[in-house]
């Protein structure tokens, strides 16, 4: 299973941005999949889920009502739609699927396989 994250960049703070992340296996279109941050020096956290089919989406309490998670399964992608962002969320941005069914969308432990990561720069 591979995933490939792509999108970032620099983007000024108040500007947008989307991420995109591409699933390697059709199958992957079964399953939830998330979106986590890590900034320089600190642990890897949850930004955003989405399930299988985009019924539910969850968000971090410092993204909600600024990112939008959502997902095209004929495409195998998975997107990100950063609005509004601020330079706190300066980070590399990872993509990860959830091939388990527990109830938990916002451990990093509850995902099975990550892509690579896409950096996010914020400026002030």
């Amino acid at each position: 299973v591979q995933l490939q994250a792509s999108g970032g960049g620099l983007v000024q703070a108040g500007g947008s941005l989307r991420l995109s992340c591409a699933a390697s296996e059709r199958t992957l279109s079964s399953y939830a999949m998330g979106w986590f941050r890590q900034a320089p020096g600190k642990e890897r956290e949850f930004v955003a889920a989405i399930t299988w089919n985009g019924g539910r989406t969850y968000y971090a309490d410092s993204v909600k009502g600024r990112f939008t998670i959502s997902r095209d399964n004929a495409k195998n992608t998975v997107y990100l739609r950063m609005n509004s962002p601020k330079p706190e969320d300066t980070a590399v941005y990872y993509c990860a699927v959830k091939i388990n069914s527990g109830p938990y969308y916002d451990y990093t432990s509850s995902y099975d396989f990550w892509g690579q990561g896409t950096e996010v720069t914020v400026s002030s």
